[in-house]
């Protein structure tokens, strides 16, 4: 154990901690207000599953069109203002979205909100993962956490805006405002420089020594093998947060008469459950080791989804969906920790490709699911939440198991 793992985090790192968190805290909290107005806005603009679906779309398909974009913008202007700017401009993108009087103003909102995540996304995990080398041990799950108390508490706000009769336009401008101070504070505290400075690249190589998978050097095969596992690892985490994302809040109002305010709870039950699994994840990885972690997870979510969906009530669906959060909660911190960490690859390229690729999941789930709705039921499409743990089940292999 080196020294660098020994020694405390000094206040700097401390401060820099709480500012990532505020950050993750912020990106969960946009985009959640807006995914409880979904019904709303799909009723006004009077378009069907299939449409709503490729519509909804637009915010994947604008993450995948500016992903790669990511790692230039974090090398030359530093990860920290790169994870601020996007936040605000992905506020404006959903105010937007949420003000959208047609289809394709919606969509092409929507694009510009997923572009400016895709920056966010990359840069925030990227400065997290500084900090964490700072530490000397993982909080990487900690910030996904906090990630997740955002979600809850965007989509708490929907659903109490419209338990109040508040419009979609003031709802959002206050949340965008709100959420843009934060970060804009956050900035001052965060680590100083750039990912290219002295010092800092250091900060971006396999340097934990706590932390870090024991493996044995990879082929470019083997390498480029344990990488394509971890996408898909990182995207069946995706489709279900998708799942709950563009689908829950209509599977429950639609296909389960729920009321408004009550079909948000699906979504929010679900990221709830999945704060609750990254708050123990990391302590569950030491002891058990990820692949076991990951694996329990996806047995977790695609039982409790399952039989959610074979026995279709508000209560059980609801249960199910946090299921399925739980079970999925340290999927994409996993995913990105060890792509990060992956021999024969340049520091943040394992990150980078796997954060844009992952993004594919959101891509294709929302028409694929609405494409399967409008043929057979919304009940059918959200099979996709089980799949999505067979996958995981499949490839967890990769991951690292308990050491010692």
């Amino acid at each position: 154990m080196t020294l660098d793992v020994l020694r405390r985090p000094a206040p700097a790192d401390r401060r820099a901690r709480v500012a990532v968190a505020v950050l993750f805290f912020t990106n969960g909290a946009l985009f959640a207000n807006l995914l409880p107005r979904y019904p709303q806005i799909k009723a006004d603009l009077g378009i069907g599953n299939a449409a709503y679906g490729l519509a909804v779309a637009a915010f994947p398909a604008g993450a995948i069109t500016a992903g790669l974009a990511a790692g230039i913008l974090v090398r030359r202007f530093g990860s920290a203002r790169v994870a601020v700017g996007g936040t605000l401009l992905t506020g404006a993108g959903i105010l937007a979205a949420g003000l959208a009087d047609s289809v394709a103003v919606f969509a092409g909102a929507l694009f510009l909100a997923g572009a400016m995540d895709a920056f966010t996304d990359v840069a925030q995990n990227a400065h997290g993962l500084r900090v964490q080398r700072r530490y000397g041990r993982s909080i990487i799950n900690s910030f996904h956490a906090i990630w997740s108390i955002g979600a809850v508490t965007g989509g708490s706000m929907a659903a109490a805006a419209i338990a109040l009769g508040v419009s979609r336009g003031p709802h959002l401008l206050f949340s965008a405002v709100v959420f843009a101070v934060a970060a804009c504070v956050a900035l001052r505290y965060c680590l100083p420089g750039t990912e290219t400075d002295t010092g800092t690249a250091a900060e971006t190589g396999a340097g934990d020594g706590a932390a870090s998978p024991e493996r044995a050097p990879a082929t470019g095969l083997r390498t480029g093998w344990v990488l394509a596992a971890l996408v898909l690892i990182a995207t069946a985490g995706t489709l279900v947060e998708d799942a709950g994302m563009s689908w829950a809040t209509l599977y429950l109002s639609d296909s389960l008469h729920a009321t408004a305010a009550l079909a948000a709870s699906g979504y929010v039950a679900l990221v709830g459950a999945q704060f609750v699994g990254r708050i123990v994840g990391d302590r569950l990885v030491d002891r058990f080791g990820q692949r076991t972690v990951a694996r329990s997870g996806a047995l977790i979510a695609a039982v409790g989804m399952g039989l959610a969906l074979a026995v279709p009530m508000v209560p059980g669906t609801v249960l199910g969906f946090a299921a399925a959060g739980f079970g999925v909660a340290t999927l994409v911190p996993a995913a990105m920790h060890e792509a990060d960490e992956l021999p024969g690859l340049k520091p943040g390229s394992g990150l980078t490709l796997v954060s844009w690729l992952m993004r594919l999941g959101f891509l294709l789930s929302p028409p694929v699911v609405g494409l399967v709705a409008d043929a057979t039921s919304l009940r059918v499409g959200l099979l996709v939440v089980p799949f999505a743990g067979l996958i995981v089940l499949v490839c967890g292999g990769v991951l690292r198991s308990r050491r010692g």
